[in-house]
């Protein structure tokens, strides 16, 4: 073991429960274990260690802050409350939030003190950013928004959310989209809860804004640059989301390996997933490999929706392998219905295949 995991292992020995490893499925529900253990993290420098210290880190190389998060899935610690918001918003704040901006959230969105959502998908167009409907005008000092946003996480539990709206209707599809911090609790905000199969899945949300006043200081990052600043924000989780796919998977099959009892065709059908489950680790490790050397890495791309789809396929096996069984085991089922939405959120696998023709292979538009 490494000084740098050795490190993080004496960290996580002081912030955990003594039975924290034989009972990690008692524990991932403990609301008040992951507040604490996310301010933990942060106070610590190893809630996003390759960052700089005070913003979570501790400046750790890329090679050693990956080792840290594949030790940490490794060993299920506990999940974050608010993923988006460390995810996705922070390294969005961090890349393009002005220095005003970035001294009043960073901190709290990090530490978990206030969450926030992701205003993105529509109704009528997904995960299609690009074909949203959502408008920014600007008035004075403030732009008004009108639209709709759908499958907003945690948007009724959640301070702030990053808003994308057209501001230039007149420009082609990707562009004219601006990204602008929204206070939920801002007048003409209509927040709608949405009925989820499990009381683990992180709940969705409706938003309705109606002639919604943002101040125009809360531009996140340049005007009509959304696109870029989506992107960009979101490579941060996409570029992690692998390593807990493959240790699904993992997961997923290891004690249907160890209990002996699978006919032939399981066995085969056991065999592919692992077979996928070392493919998605080692294109992984290339492309953090290929980042680190400041290359391009679209395998990254290939990853969200190969992993994703994989960790749906590991889930169903286990299930089905385990017979009746299956369907009255809580952890099973929590873990298949958890799964379901791996092919969505962060943008479904059928954006990713159009992302990957388009902007990678250069092939033609689809519509």
């Amino acid at each position: 073991m490494s000084d740098v995991l050795a490190e993080y292992a004496d960290f996580l020995a002081g912030v955990l429960p003594g039975d924290y490893a034989e009972r990690v499925d008692h524990y991932r529900h403990d609301d008040r274990l992951r507040t604490d253990f996310q301010v933990a993290q942060f106070e610590a420098g190893w809630l996003v260690p390759d960052w700089e210290p005070g913003l979570g880190g501790r400046s750790l190389a890329p090679g050693d802050a990956l080792s840290v998060r594949i030790e940490g899935a490794r060993r299920r610690v506990p999940r974050i409350h608010n993923v988006q918001g460390v995810g996705v918003v922070a390294p969005g704040l961090r890349r393009f939030g002005t220095p005003q901006q970035r001294d009043r959230l960073l901190r709290p969105v990090l530490r978990g003190d206030e969450w926030w959502a992701l205003g993105m998908s529509e109704p009528g167009s997904g995960s299609d950013l690009a074909s949203m409907r959502t408008q920014a005008r600007r008035e004075g000092a403030d732009f008004v928004v009108t639209g709709a946003k759908i499958w907003t996480t945690q948007a009724h539990q959640s301070r702030w959310a990053t808003l994308y709206a057209r501001t230039d209707p007149d420009a082609r599809r990707h562009a004219g989209i601006s990204c602008l911090i929204l206070d939920l609790h801002s007048p003409g905000v209509d927040i709608r809860p949405i009925p989820r199969a499990a009381e683990s899945v992180d709940a969705f949300c409706e938003v309705f804004l109606d002639e919604v006043r943002i101040p125009a200081e809360n531009l996140l990052g340049p005007l009509n640059e959304g696109w870029r600043v989506a992107s960009e924000s979101l490579e941060h989780e996409r570029d992690m989301i692998w390593v807990g796919n493959w240790l699904e998977i993992e997961q997923a099959v290891d004690p249907l390996l160890r209990s002996g009892a699978l006919d032939d065709e399981q066995l085969t059908a056991l065999g592919r997933l692992l077979a996928d489950s070392e493919a998605i680790r080692f294109t992984g490790l290339r492309s953090v490999f290929e980042r680190m050397a400041g290359r391009e890495a679209p395998e990254f791309l290939v990853l969200k929706a190969f992993g994703s789809e994989t960790a749906q396929r590991a889930t169903r096996f286990a299930m089905e392998a385990a017979g009746p069984a299956g369907l009255t085991d809580p952890q099973l089922i929590e873990d298949r219905i958890e799964s379901l939405g791996a092919t969505i959120y962060g943008g479904t696998s059928e954006i990713q295949r159009d992302i990957i023709g388009e902007r990678v292979l250069g092939l033609p538009r689809n519509r």
